[in-house]
């Protein structure tokens, strides 16, 4: 292999700070894994320098995907929070408010005013001026039930 028998540690160093310099310039989350398993290539090759470049490819495949399994079970365990969860489900902000029918419920379908918004509601049959209840969304379209306990 001529030049492949030449490499040592520090290339694999330098292709890990490449990969990280690609991982801040490219919109993607994958490089990263590819540099952290580049620079444990490094590593290992900083300790055993004589290992054969075939060797050297193994340990950076495997370290890629451990890198990477490792990401995704922290992440499963660890999910997200956000202090906005509702940020890009606006409907979601009003499961549970109480609202008055300004319009008829007929066959499953119709409308309220919501501040400055007209929404479609689904739910059962009700006359306009009932005040429902929004238990949940199905996209863009409030799910009603009657409001019972409404003063």
């Amino acid at each position: 292999m001529g030049w492949l028998d030449e490499i040592v540690f520090w290339h694999w160093w330098i292709i890990a700070g490449l990969l990280l310099i690609l991982e801040l310039i490219l919109p993607s989350f994958f490089f990263l894994w590819l540099g952290i398993a580049a620079a444990a290539t490094g590593f290992v090759l900083l300790v055993l320098p004589s290992m054969p470049m075939e060797m050297q490819l193994v340990i950076f495949s495997v370290a890629t995907v451990i890198a990477v399994l490792a990401w995704r079970k922290y992440r499963e365990t660890r999910p997200v929070e956000s202090d906005q969860p509702n940020l890009n489900r606006r409907g979601q902000q009003y499961v549970g408010r109480v609202f008055t029918l300004d319009r008829p419920i007929e066959n499953g379908v119709g409308k309220v005013e919501v501040d400055d918004s007209t929404w479609r509601v689904k739910g059962p049959d009700l006359p306009a001026g009932t005040h429902v209840k929004v238990t949940g969304v199905d996209g863009v379209v409030f799910v009603v039930a009657r409001e019972e306990n409404h003063h």
